[in-house]
């Protein structure tokens, strides 16, 4: 156990409105104590979202085929992007091309939301990249940046637009810009419309996979983590725009909309390790410790995420959700854990050490000899 204790710690704050802590990276809140991602929320009963169907309807019409595939869907099999891909066929008669880069260590639940929306009448490229070079990374990743998940975040980005271009397919559809629908850094005044590299690398991935090269893992190794030359995205005209820019975004909507259209599947335990719900993220067992990662690096973890957003939407009060944190954000990621350590090739000592390494001296002290907060959400 590492002792932080005599460090210099600044009160975090949460946000009034929702329980979203100021050590959220990038996250503002304004002089009432309110976060962006509140603010942001509250706009969007200003915006006319009719007229952003119509724009809708305007930027998919051109794209129209005949017989082939009008778009593609960077799709998990979970909730969102299931809801999208569905809407997209059903809703707007497009013939999208759902395009799956494959979870880490996958689950039975994710693999059976797949195959249930797949049985509806869609086709489906499913993209599973060298094991060894993934586990390598995603050890590198978590220990370097408390993130198992990285090599998966460049991979989900770039391997539709690498298949856009493959197949000449000019229309991107991703699910939501995070930045402005949950607190963040906004790159330009069309981020919240239009995904692009700078988004990728700044927010995403955080680096050029480029400079991911060791003495294991060589150039050719990693090319389903590159992002596509601009020249050959410019030749084909891909364009990857956000559907949650045309039509108002909620996880609880979509939830609700996919398990009428087909038999989606939650969680069999009744709720994930972390939070209270039961749909979301269900389709990697190593999620788990990825938003435990969140709790340790950043003092909020999955109960958080989950009740902001529903908080956001007008789906939960706030009183609700500080009873629903307290009772589960902190929880250890026990499901499949030594699965996960098997995958990291590492020991509990080591996964110890490396999760106590990531803890922010400004968020954790020591009391008697355990870890806990500084400044708990009350």
């Amino acid at each position: 156990m590492i002792d932080l204790e005599g460090s210099v710690a600044r009160k975090v704050s949460y946000c009034s409105r929702c329980v979203m802590p100021d050590s959220r990276p990038r996250i503002i809140f304004d002089k009432e104590g309110v976060c962006n991602a509140c603010k942001t929320s509250t706009q969007k009963d200003q915006i006319d979202w009719q007229s952003r169907r119509r724009q809708f309807m305007e930027v998919i019409e051109p794209y129209r085929s005949k017989g082939g595939w009008d778009c593609i869907v960077p799709w998990s099999g979970g909730k969102d992007s299931s809801s999208i891909a569905h809407k997209l066929k059903f809703d707007f008669g497009l013939n999208p091309l759902l395009v799956t880069f494959a979870p880490m260590m996958p689950t039975l639940v994710g693999a059976e939301n797949r195959e249930a929306l797949i049985q509806e009448g869609f086709d489906h490229i499913y993209v599973r990249p060298n094991q060894k070079v993934q586990r390598r990374l995603a050890r590198r990743f978590f220990i370097e940046r408390g993130n198992p998940k990285v090599p998966w975040e460049a991979g989900v980005n770039t391997i539709p637009l690498q298949l856009a271009c493959q197949f000449s397919i000019p229309l991107v559809f991703f699910a939501e810009h995070g930045e402005s629908e949950y607190g963040g850094r906004v790159l330009h005044e069309d981020s919240c419309k239009f995904r692009d590299f700078s988004e990728v690398i700044e927010h995403q991935v955080g680096d050029d996979p480029q400079n991911w090269v060791d003495d294991q893992i060589a150039t050719q190794d990693l090319s389903v983590y590159l992002y596509p030359e601009h020249s050959n995205l410019s030749r084909i005209g891909v364009i990857a725009y956000y559907f949650a820019y045309f039509f108002r975004w909620s996880i609880l909507d979509n939830y609700d909309y996919v398990k009428k259209q087909f038999p989606f599947k939650t969680c069999a335990s009744g709720r994930t390790n972390g939070t209270f719900t039961d749909y979301d993220s269900l389709d990697d067992k190593i999620d788990n410790l990825y938003y435990y990662m969140q709790f340790i690096k950043f003092g909020f973890g999955r109960t958080v995420r989950d009740a902001c957003r529903l908080i956001q939407n007008d789906q939960m009060t706030r009183s609700k959700a500080v009873a629903l944190v307290k009772k589960y954000d902190h929880e250890f990621p026990k499901d499949d854990f030594q699965e996960v350590l098997d995958y990291l090739r590492m020991d509990r000592k080591e996964f110890d050490e490396t999760v106590n390494r990531h803890r922010n001296a400004e968020i954790w002290k020591v009391e008697n000899k355990d870890w806990v907060l500084r400044f708990p959400l009350s």
